[in-house]
């Protein structure tokens, strides 16, 4: 017989916007025993966004716990549990990434979601709270008690949220200092690699996911032979996941054929779509758009000439995609091959790092860096633009 767990979540923010955290408590279904706790202070968010991050980490606590518990979702936040429950359109179209990442984690048919009042959901509500003052502080959110404890007296209570949007999808946060005394287990880690060189890279041309989609070029395809022998050489590769443009996926078989597995294509790891600036230099997009340029520059929502993607979109969709895999692969090591705004943004959110983070950050041809995901939903940088393996 399947496990049964209950999932209290709530979220709020002072503000609205302003500074939000969330909280999420899983409970023994039959004992109402506590088996985890989550709450991360995410930074300026709405309301509705705090609810829908708090529900997305306890239904990743669930599945850590138990990928094939029986899970009933409890939350007094009526918006989320008539979006989730399918009884209310998502009519706003930012909020359909977070009600998407959240539907990803677990099978439909192992949950059920039920509207509580605010004062039946007191425990998801103290945690979130408890989140935004360590945030407040400048710290980050630490459990009361161990996994399987009972909940500390005296615990503050909460104020209640409002219904809101959305903002940018929050950042993984980072380790508490020391790891706290629970056995995280085995993290999610994903192996990024940048494809290899096409005949645009050492042109440094504008080349994303709306241009000619060029294949390796000869140096590109050996890259790839090199970066395929280390990998196997480390021999930590469990399973490998693409973008679908041809240079990520032609690197992706020359490590597959030599490591022995399968390639998965994600669409969410494709590059950015440069729009009009597709295939041209960056000084020939400052000398054809400079205006757009400059406030491409200056704004993470602005997108290139032409109807490109803004890095504020790309940032939703591949940090969809992230959670996605973290689900799929919990406890495995993965090798996604993709793109330079893909891999900086994984490592910025990983981070908790703002948008400009993108600029200040250099990622060569085939190289690799790595992130591991842990089930308290913290996130640590292991590797980033390694290049030995070129030398």
């Amino acid at each position: 017989m399947a496990r049964r767990f209950v999932v209290e979540a709530d979220g709020g923010s002072r503000g609205n916007p302003g500074p939000a955290g969330y909280g999420a408590v899983v409970l023994d279904a039959e004992t109402g025993e506590p088996l985890a706790e989550v709450a991360e202070h995410i930074g300026t968010a709405t309301n509705n966004v705090a609810e829908y991050k708090g529900l997305i980490a306890g239904l990743r606590a669930a599945h850590a716990l138990d990928p094939e518990a029986e899970v009933r979702v409890r939350m007094d936040s009526k918006l989320v549990i008539e979006q989730m429950s399918g009884r209310w359109k998502i009519k706003h179209p930012d909020m359909r990434p977070l009600a998407a990442e959240a539907k990803a984690i677990m099978p439909p048919g192992q949950l059920t979601y039920e509207w509580i009042p605010r004062e039946k959901n007191k425990h998801a509500d103290r945690l979130a709270n408890e989140a935004m003052d360590a945030g407040k502080r400048g710290e980050q959110w630490q459990p009361k008690v161990p996994p399987g404890g009972t909940p500390a007296a005296g615990a503050p209570e909460a104020a209640a949220p409002a219904d809101d949007a959305l903002a940018e999808p929050a950042a993984t946060g980072a380790p508490a200092v020391g790891w706290g005394a629970a056995d995280l287990g085995t993290p999610a880690t994903f192996v990024l690699l940048r494809h290899g060189e096409t005949p645009l890279t050492p042109e440094k041309r504008f080349s994303g996911s709306g241009g000619t989609d060029p294949g390796l070029s000869d140096v590109g395809r050996h890259q790839a032979e090199r970066v395929a022998a280390a990998l196997a050489a480390r021999g930590t590769i469990q399973a490998i996941v693409t973008s679908p443009l041809r240079r990520c996926r032609e690197t992706a078989e020359a490590v597959a054929r030599r490591l022995g597995l399968d390639v998965r294509v994600e669409e969410g790891l494709r590059e950015t779509d440069f729009g009009a600036w597709e295939g041209l230099t960056f000084a020939e997009v400052k000398e054809r758009h400079p205006d757009d340029l400059e406030a491409w520059l200056a704004s993470s929502k602005v997108a290139p000439t032409g109807g490109g993607e803004s890095f504020a979109a790309v940032t939703r969709r591949v940090a969809l995609s992230r959670d996605k895999l973290i689900a799929r692969y919990t406890g495995r090591t993965v090798l996604l091959v993709t793109h330079v705004t893909p891999i900086k943004t994984l490592v910025r959110l990983a981070l908790g790092a703002p948008p400009e983070t993108l600029f200040r950050m250099e990622l060569s041809a085939a190289s690799l860096s790595a992130v591991a995901y842990y089930t308290d939903g913290n996130a640590s940088l292991r590797l980033l633009n390694e290049t030995a393996h070129l030398r």
